[in-house]
């Protein structure tokens, strides 16, 4: 009981920063501080190594690499190393310290994901950029097919794909296992600013399909990011009508509205698409008032568009 919440002390000490406190319950127990230099604690097998790091800890994280001569290549249960945790977190100073150490740059956990496809769920770009320039390999693939810019694209942070877009000009170039784009990906997401520079720097196949047949437009629509459905219409030059016959039937929300209570109708109205506008209007779409008081039909130019609301008495 005694050695339990002895231990329990010291990950408290660790998580908290508190290396004085910590070095004096290791003076006054010989044993202990041989035994935490290979220790693994609790269900996940993290070490003192990985609370260190994903606490971003790093005047304790050098102690117990420099003084207890910790092995920096300690993986827990799910194969994490410290390098793992620490880029996870966006905790820079204990990347750059691990990584002068000798830290294997590309090492897996399980689902084989790398410090840098874990350091890209966060939005910060420098430690990103670090571990770049320590030789990461951008385009390695987890288990589930997806890269580094996948994944940068599901958080949404269009510097961070600026940038590996630089270093990395083929990193958009990939399809996860189930055939899914990084175009998916922030679509899905409603990432309106990581899509805008996709279409800009990405020469991505208009309508391209996963293995569902889900396009990255329909992604969009269904997930109620109207404003990336017309980004994507704006630069495919499509109408998309078999796309929202299928998502109809599939029972997607007609009503979805984006940020300024535009609907799939405005979107329709100002690409000029009829067969679309026809479509949803036949659908049960009503036309009504965006956030500048403006109706989709105040948006059509053409006179096929028009006489579409005309034919099925909308007032204009």
């Amino acid at each position: 009981m005694a050695e339990a919440e002895n231990q329990k002390q010291l990950l408290r000490l660790i998580q908290e920063g508190r290396l004085d406190l910590f070095k004096e319950e290791l003076q006054r127990d010989e044993e202990m501080s041989k035994e935490v230099r290979w220790k693994h604690y609790g269900k996940s097998g993290d070490t003192l190594l990985h609370y260190a790091a994903r606490h971003g800890h790093l005047d304790v994280l050098t102690h117990l690499v420099e003084a207890l001569e910790m092995d920096i290549e300690m993986f827990n249960n799910d194969y994490k190393r410290p390098l793992h945790e620490a880029a996870s977190m966006g905790h820079r100073d204990c990347v750059l310290y691990l990584l002068d150490k000798g830290a294997r740059i590309d090492c897996l956990k399980k689902a084989d994901w790398t410090p840098l496809m874990m350091a890209c769920t966060r939005k910060n770009v420098e430690v990103i950029k670090d571990l770049i320039e320590h030789g990461a390999n951008p385009l390695l693939k987890n288990k589930d097919g997806w890269n580094c810019f996948h994944i940068a694209s599901r958080e949404g942070d269009p510097q961070i794909i600026q940038y590996l877009l630089t270093v990395s000009p083929s990193s958009w170039n990939t399809e996860s296992k189930i055939k899914r784009t990084p175009l998916h990906t922030a679509a899905m997401h409603g990432c309106f600013d990581v899509a805008k520079a996709l279409l800009e720097r990405c020469p991505y196949e208009p309508d391209s399909r996963d293995k569902c047949g889900v396009t990255p437009f329909m992604d969009a629509i269904q997930n109620g990011h109207i404003d990336i459905a017309q980004l994507l219409l704006e630069k495919h030059k499509e109408g998309h009508t078999s796309t929202i016959q299928m998502l109809l039937s599939l029972g997607a929300d007609l009503h979805a509205k984006d940020g300024k209570s535009r609907s799939a109708l405005h979107m329709a109205c100002a690409g000029q698409h009829a067969a679309c506008v026809w479509l949803l209007l036949q659908a049960g779409l009503q036309d009504s008032l965006d956030n500048t008081g403006t109706f989709a039909w105040q948006l059509a130019k053409k006179p096929d568009v028009l006489q579409l609301f005309k034919g099925i008495n909308v007032s204009t």
